[in-house]
């Protein structure tokens, strides 16, 4: 498919790129977007569509958020919009082009460490050490969302990635694997304290 052609006043407009190549090597909801785009063309709502199915799943973002992004990056020359249905709130569709292309390609090779990971639950079972309290009904709640999730992963897996897989949905697959591999670790954490915190209430057991 031949890449959309960014319009000549446009590109005299000095403004191609202003942040272009400036972006941290940092993940941010730019490079989400763009990763978006560089699979298809979409509107704002059929973006926020995708992250809700797909993307959000390890990169949330509201569709307040995903708008505002938008605007930035076509200002910046790294996507353009090619359909306009017109009128207020009408549907607008961007596709991804050269330049933003560039910059996806320039983050996808740079280094970044892993982020450590925040977890509110875990410092609740830190301050029940001193504390006390009872963290058996909130650790039950927490394994049934890891369970859903699981579920959910594992229905997609089922759905999408069975048989024969090319390079892109193998790479694909690994993204989906991670998640699986992640709910999995929670839900073995979550079975592990359920039965510990059992064991510290009843210390003797029930006859």
């Amino acid at each position: 498919m031949t890449a959309p052609t960014r319009p000549a006043s446009r590109a005299a407009s000095g403004r191609v790129g202003g942040r272009a190549g400036s972006y941290p090597d940092r993940m941010s909801l730019v490079h989400a977007i763009l990763t978006a785009l560089n699979e298809r063309p979409s509107s704002g709502l059929e973006l926020a569509r995708r992250f809700d199915r797909s993307i959000g799943y390890f990169w949330p973002a509201t569709h307040q958020q995903i708008y505002r992004e938008l605007k930035g990056l076509e200002r910046d020359g790294l996507i353009m919009q090619v359909a306009d249905d017109g009128g207020r709130g009408g549907k607008r569709t961007y596709a991804i082009l050269d330049e933003g292309r560039d910059e996806l390609r320039r983050w996808v090779t740079a280094s970044e460490d892993p982020k450590h990971i925040k977890d509110s639950l875990m410092v609740r079972v830190r301050a029940s050490a001193s504390l006390g309290g009872d963290l058996l009904p909130e650790v039950r709640r927490h394994r049934e969302i890891h369970a859903r999730q699981l579920a959910e992963y594992e229905a997609i897996e089922k759905r999408d990635f069975q048989g024969e897989l090319s390079e892109s949905r193998r790479r694909q697959y690994l993204v989906l694997q991670w998640g699986l591999h992640l709910q999995k670790a929670r839900l073995d954490w979550a079975d592990a304290a359920i039965e510990q915190l059992e064991a510290l209430e009843d210390p003797k057991g029930t006859p």
